[in-house]
């Protein structure tokens, strides 16, 4: 799958990269700011690098996975969206690459990113039985809200994030209900990780959803638990992360993929913009801490995007040619 979106990618980038064109023609551009911390993070490094590296004016727009990707679709707006997770769209981002609705750019956590569910250290060093979701699901009773009494919990995603629809499907599919659990949505992703940090601040169970490079996972040590079977790309595609799958199985998690996207037209236009956004990635290391540094020092997004501009020349200016780099470099 990952091959054959890449070759279809690169017949792309080459008709739509082909013809050069002034940066100062940039105008305005739209960067969807999705509601997770590093795609955050990544659209505020976008926004400087664009405005003083590229003369753009640039407008942030709220973005999520999938309402991102259909609005791109269907409308040709935002422009780019710096970080979205493919997994859960690859064979119809695939067509719109095809089609000649879509571009690519790099494969932004150059890591490639991280998905399943999780358990705190203590309560897998404490339990040394517990090695998988089956594991977990045979003891509700340490992850009940109500500390070792009631129901357990698994805790899932906000509305619009494709883990919502897969958590959903892979509860139903390890039987988790009839195990003694009930399935606990939030409402943001500053609700989901704000129950970790509560569990761990407490000593108490967690078992949910969670990914990485975040934050969280960089400042507390969490246990990923296997589902005891290898992943499986058919029942992914067909039904895994398929909202409403009447028969879900119990599946993996892949590791998962990144990219930035842009529009074709915004890709053809900007030729100088789009090399940039086909070299930007950076590894999981350098976001989680970038993510840590900004929630220790309790700083906005955009004062993150400055600080990692800051301190991390020998990264950033490899992205750029060296008369946009020192553009950048001079405005900070």
């Amino acid at each position: 799958m990952r091959q054959s979106l890449l070759f279809a990618i690169a017949g792309t980038a080459l008709a739509l990269f082909s013809a050069p064109q002034a940066a100062s023609a940039c105008g305005e551009v739209e960067i969807a700011s999705m509601n997770w911390e590093s795609a955050a993070i990544a659209a505020e490094v976008d926004k400087f690098i664009l405005e003083k590296g590229f003369g753009c004016q640039i407008r942030l727009v709220k973005g999520d996975t999938i309402p991102t990707f259909e609005t791109m679709l269907a409308n040709g707006k935002p422009d780019i969206a710096p970080e979205l997770w493919v997994n859960s769209i690859n064979e119809r981002l695939s067509e719109a690459v095809r089609s000649g609705k879509l571009a690519q750019g790099a494969e932004i956590l150059a890591d490639g990113a991280v998905e399943g569910w999780w358990i705190p250290k203590f309560i897998a060093d404490a339990h040394p039985s517990i090695r998988t979701v089956q594991d977990a699901l045979a003891n509700p009773q340490l992850f009940s809200k109500e500390n070792g009494e009631g129901r357990g919990v698994v805790h899932s995603c906000p509305p619009d994030w494709a883990c919502r629809v897969t958590t959903a499907n892979l509860f139903r599919a390890v039987g988790a209900q009839d195990k003694g659990f009930d399935l606990l949505n939030t409402s943001s992703g500053e609700e989901l990780e704000a129950s970790i940090a509560k569990a761990i601040a407490a000593k108490t169970g967690w078992l949910g959803y969670y990914w990485a490079p975040t934050g969280i996972l960089a400042r507390h040590e969490m246990v990923k638990l296997s589902f005891d079977v290898p992943f499986d790309q058919l029942e992914w595609d067909s039904c895994t992360s398929v909202a409403g799958c009447l028969n879900p199985k119990v599946n993996s998690y892949p590791t998962s993929q990144a990219f930035t996207l842009m529009t074709a037209a915004f890709a053809q236009r900007e030729p100088e913009i789009s090399s940039y956004l086909q070299q930007r990635k950076w590894g999981n290391a350098t976001v989680s801490a970038l993510i840590a540094w900004k929630d220790d020092n309790k700083v906005s997004q955009t004062e993150a995007a400055r600080h990692f501009l800051k301190e991390n020349l020998g990264i950033w200016t490899r992205w750029l040619s060296p008369d946009v780099a020192e553009k950048v470099k001079s405005a900070l």
